[in-house]
């Protein structure tokens, strides 16, 4: 049989993850002589590379497991590129290392390209606590992505004429999003609710929230490139309720040390009752759990600094008028 689908997969550090995932894709429904996997290692581990090359030997071939690492510049993003760009399969599937696909998304992915001219994303399944973290809620926002780079299908010939994905998107943000906007120019892209995977949601270090802030370093690159879209499909109007902790905290210091108590009185009321309903909104249908009630309190107070440094870092690096 011709070779009809490759599957790209990055991956960093994450040996065990990465083997849950391969051996989803062992247990296709589509035949294994028709589709190869192949995974990009940004960690360039051994661990990594024995668990490619176990899982080769083991199919013998069908369908056949192919380990390779970046070349210069580092990231998911780069990563993707070099896997798609080292298949000649017609079409090319994306799914991250620690996702599960079920054992009929490639026949189904297959099933909705040949309905669509440029690409598909697929479901997402994010399983969670009935009160979840803020961190899983986070990853929930998968289920309603229209397009994410955790289960999509493009063909090749899109994504040569897009230039495949932009290296400029160092971390696991927003590279799927640009993509995305890029292939809209292209034409049609479609839904494939019936090719779906799994993913679980991963352990996270105490404070994640702060951690992902420096993430919106690069949505300023996204508004430079696709400024329309990003209003209608990411946000709409910048974070307005950041802005006002953040200035609002400026002006009331300012004002003490100036000795005008009734305007520091009246900005730090201001701030209180925009962090207040900050607060109540993250925690709204979350786990009230103490630890995690304890987090978001603290969390929340620094959130909007660190999200406003990072917006005016991108939008100094890249140049753009990104508020």
């Amino acid at each position: 049989m011709t070779l009809s689908v490759a599957v790209i997969i990055p991956t960093y550090r994450r040996p065990q993850l990465l083997a849950r995932c391969l051996e989803a894709l062992t247990r296709q429904s589509l035949s294994g002589q028709s589709y190869e996997v192949i995974v990009v290692d940004d960690g360039c581990t051994e661990a990594t590379r024995q668990v490619v090359e176990d899982f080769h030997r083991r199919c013998q071939g069908a369908p056949a497991f192919r380990y390779l690492q970046p070349r210069g510049t580092r990231g998911p993003a780069a990563a993707r590129n070099r896997g798609w760009r080292a298949s000649s399969a017609p079409l090319i599937a994306f799914t991250d290392d620690d996702t599960e696909p079920d054992e009929d998304w490639l026949m189904e992915g297959c099933k909705a390209m040949t309905r669509c001219a440029v690409a598909v994303g697929g479901r997402v399944v994010v399983p969670t606590r009935p009160r979840p973290t803020d961190h899983e809620r986070m990853t929930q926002g998968l289920e309603r992505a229209e397009f994410a780079t955790a289960n999509a299908f493009v063909w090749r010939h899109a994504l040569v004429s897009v230039g495949g994905f932009d290296e400029r998107f160092q971390r696991a943000w927003r590279e799927d999003s640009d993509l995305h906007f890029s292939l809209l120019q292209l034409g049609h892209v479609g839904w494939a609710p019936k090719a779906t995977v799994v993913h679980p949601v991963r352990p996270e270090r105490w404070g994640v929230s702060l951690r992902q802030q420096a993430n919106v370093f690069f949505d300023a690159l996204l508004f430079k490139k696709h400024p329309h879209l990003y209003r209608l499909k990411i946000r709409s109007t910048p974070p307005w309720h950041y802005h006002l902790i953040v200035f609002g905290t400026l002006l009331a210091l300012l004002s003490l040390w100036e000795g005008w108590y009734a305007t520091a009185a009246g900005a730090g009321l201001a701030v209180a009752a925009a962090l207040l309903r900050f607060i109540a909104a993250r925690l709204r249908g979350a786990s009230l759990e103490p630890s995690h009630v304890a987090e978001m309190l603290v969390t929340s107070v620094a959130i909007p600094f660190l999200s406003l440094y990072w917006r005016v870092r991108g939008a100094l690096h890249f140049r753009v008028l990104f508020f």
